[in-house]
């Protein structure tokens, strides 16, 4: 009797682990499947590159369509009560500061282990750039002098600055903005089922990409992804349990700990079963509402966090950009592009959706702005789906933490002392404007 109800446990965790990760092992089998292929067939293997060619395309022609009504339907839908703007203010002041945390500390952890370390990988169609002042790159890199210009993969920046203005221009609309901003969020809805569509023809188009990878360059990319993820997994648990403690610390000292670890598991394993931190909001603003933390700054923080805070994607971003750095025999080093590292991490971690896989859009924002040739993108989105689950964890649990550290700065050291539920102690000001 015994040993059948443990078979049928093991049998229900085998369907909950496949229908949570089903896609992501089917692409990570995929890519394997490649890889050998690539092996086998050596330089022979660049006859599958139309194949992951084809893919690559597809996502190119939707991704500035997906990046405008993505962000500009999300800002269009925020509102404008005076404490809601406390929150947002406060909210992006802790978004920022822990985004900027978790990438120095990757950066000092690429530094003392590079991840590809005397390798180098020559692909074709490397650009040769010349100097430009540093006004020049953050003019440059935000902006375009035509709007035709926004409509080019290679000018990401410029789109989402626009984005986000013209989300703004539709809330200061008002009502009449309002049919405006249900289109946005139709599109971008639409734009999303399109995205999904695209994914059915992932895993062939990232196998068929990383065979020709493999094969026409060798096995030293595998060697690269192996110190990758030995840097990864060890520096993320490490920020899961010391980092988060800390700023736990920080927002309610040792009442802030006990009621953070005490809350956290379901949204953490929600987070590793889902790789989605979409999929763990309802159980991270409960366990924030259980810690105490007022339910106007959990159902707002915990939201838009799972949108655009996401320190796990900064800790992969650097690691990204420290990887093609080493490929590509680029020194990693000076103060103007460790602070570009650092920039285009926390760009990241702003510009990705909380869905399984969604750092691609990150991921060209790198590879375009560093100058990297547009081949480098299947190297770097592979390191994107190998640390999808501890990615996600660490973005989800931050979004949490982060509730605790906005109720500090908004309602003083006793914020936790109300119980689960109850109003500000001044309500007044919360509906105030």
């Amino acid at each position: 009797m015994l040993g059948g109800m443990l078979a049928g446990a093991m049998k229900k965790m085998l369907r909950t682990l496949l229908t949570s990760y089903g896609f992501t092992l089917l692409l990570l089998a995929s890519i394997a499947a490649g890889a050998g292929l690539g092996l086998a067939l050596g330089e022979r293997a660049a006859a599958l590159k139309p194949l992951g060619d084809l893919f690559l395309n597809l996502l190119f022609t939707l991704v500035v369509p997906l990046i405008f009504f993505s962000i500009s339907s999300a800002v269009a839908g925020m509102s404008s009560l005076r404490r809601l703007g406390r929150i947002v203010t406060a909210m992006l002041g802790v978004f920022i500061a822990t985004g900027l945390v978790a990438s120095v500390l990757m950066l000092v952890a690429v530094k003392l282990y590079p991840p590809a370390a005397g390798l180098e990988v020559a692909l074709p169609g490397r650009p040769q750039v010349a100097p430009v002042s540093l006004g020049d790159q953050l003019v440059g890199a935000v902006s375009v002098a035509d709007f035709g210009e926004l409509l080019s993969r290679k000018n990401v920046l410029p789109l989402i600055v626009i984005a986000f203005l013209v989300g703004l221009g539709t809330t200061a609309a008002g009502e009449r903005g309002q049919p405006f901003a249900r289109l946005l969020a139709s599109a971008n809805e639409v734009m999303l089922r399109v995205v999904d569509l695209v994914m059915y023809y992932a895993p062939i188009g990232l196998g068929a990409y990383f065979a020709h990878l493999v094969g026409t360059f060798g096995p030293t990319l595998l060697s690269s992804y192996v110190r990758a993820l030995g840097l990864f997994y060890p520096l993320a648990v490490a920020y899961f349990f010391v980092a988060f403690t800390l700023y736990a610390w920080l927002a309610g000292r040792g009442r802030g700990v006990r009621a953070f670890w005490r809350n956290i598991p379901a949204p953490a394993l929600t987070a590793l079963a889902t790789s989605s931190s979409m999929a763990t909001i309802p159980s991270n603003i409960e366990a924030a509402r259980r810690a105490g933390v007022p339910d106007d700054i959990a159902e707002v923080v915990i939201p838009i966090g799972a949108t655009i805070h996401m320190e796990g994607s900064c800790l992969s971003a650097v690691l990204k950009a420290a990887l093609l750095f080493g490929l590509f025999g680029r020194e990693l080093t000076g103060a103007d592009t460790y602070l570009a590292v650092v920039g285009v991490a926390i760009l990241s971690g702003t510009v990705m959706s909380g869905i399984p896989g969604g750092g691609f859009i990150g991921e060209l924002v790198i590879v375009s702005l560093f100058g990297f040739p547009i081949e480098a993108l299947p190297i770097i989105s592979t390191v994107g789906a190998l640390v999808d689950p501890p990615a996600t964890l660490v973005n989800a649990v931050g979004d949490n933490v982060s509730c605790m550290a906005v109720a500090r700065l908004l309602d003083g050291p006793r914020w936790g002392e109300r119980k689960a539920g109850e109003a500000p102690a001044e309500p007044e000001t919360a509906a105030g404007a």
